[in-house]
């Protein structure tokens, strides 16, 4: 089995890293820049499971070594449009797109783009960021989710892909119900992802305030009350958890989107809390939180583009 990896930040590269230790044919697809520090350096993983210094094939262009027989999607959900030229010449006739991004908004687009019988459901709960150098700073949580999307029996490739996460020590892998999987993870990240761009904090931080746990579950309810709408209701179990996390005091826990906003960088405010907002007001369902939060995405984006960050 043949893997492309679009991306090797702290999913695709901590992924595709412990693959290529288990003997996986993985190859990256990468940028010019860090194409050229991973050739020279490797992918640089330091991690609670063991740091490495992995040597991994490096490719800038989709049509060297393709086809392939799973393209992972590692990338930011703003950065989908590239990705796809990016990726388009590695599809063959039996090539399968795993898309590890935020929200669902981009299952369409690629849809329409490769057809959805190539297009299998994923996401990612990988822990961790680059540091200053290109280094996988790995801290934690290793699990990846993919499957179907139509329910039938899982290809081939997928099946092998899923017993070369086992053999690398990745948790989690094929899901029958992956639809329901990335519905509770959105709903996780729609909550997280809006409260903590908008207050400019860690869960722990929120829960300092007055009414930070009550807002937080609030927010929690109204992208509940979406999936619902949206036929993927979580279970009450998933839903007891994700408050229980999301309104810990002391927690450290805190959606990425804060860093990049912290970095005057993009930020996917539209595909995961204004995608979630819009599916909202599409069913009539009363979000004030998500609205809020959206808004104040926004606004640092306007702000970013016309340079006020500076």
């Amino acid at each position: 089995m043949k893997i492309l990896i679009l991306g090797a930040g702290a999913v695709g590269g901590y992924w595709g890293a412990r693959l290529t230790q288990a003997g996986v044919d993985v190859t990256f697809l990468l940028r010019e820049k860090r194409a050229e520090a991973v050739r020279k350096q490797g992918l640089v993983v330091k991690s609670p499971k063991g740091d490495a210094v992995v040597p991994v094939k490096v490719v800038t262009k989709g049509s060297e070594g393709g086809p392939y027989d799973v393209i992972v999607l590692a990338c930011k959900a703003y950065d989908l449009d590239s990705a796809m030229e990016s990726i388009a010449p590695a599809v063959g006739a039996d090539t399968v797109i795993v898309p590890m991004l935020n929200g669902h908004a981009h299952f369409a687009t690629l849809d329409g783009k490769f057809g959805a019988a190539r297009v299998a459901g994923g996401l990612a709960r990988i822990s961790g960021m680059l540091g200053p150098n290109g280094e996988i700073l790995h801290s934690g949580a290793s699990g990846v989710s993919f499957g179907e999307r139509d329910g039938k029996p899982a290809r081939a490739s997928l099946v092998a892909l899923d017993a070369a996460c086992k053999k690398a020590g990745i948790d989690g892998g094929l899901n029958d119900n992956i639809n329901q999987d990335l519905w509770d993870k959105w709903i996780m990240l729609s909550t997280i992802a809006g409260m903590c761009a908008s207050m400019r904090g860690t869960i722990g931080d929120i829960m300092e305030s007055e009414d930070g746990a009550a807002i937080v579950a609030e927010t929690l309810e109204e992208s509940r009350k979406v999936a619902v709408a949206e036929g993927q209701p979580p279970s009450d179990k998933v839903v007891a958890n994700l408050k229980g996390m999301l309104t810990a005091k002391g927690s450290k826990a805190v959606a990425s989107i804060l860093g990049d906003m912290e970095k005057g960088g993009a930020a996917e405010g539209k595909q995961i809390v204004g995608d979630m907002l819009a599916r909202a007001r599409k069913h009539g369902i009363a979000a004030p939180n998500l609205r809020f939060a959206y808004a104040h995405l926004q606004t640092y984006e306007a702000r970013r583009a016309r340079g006020g960050l500076k």
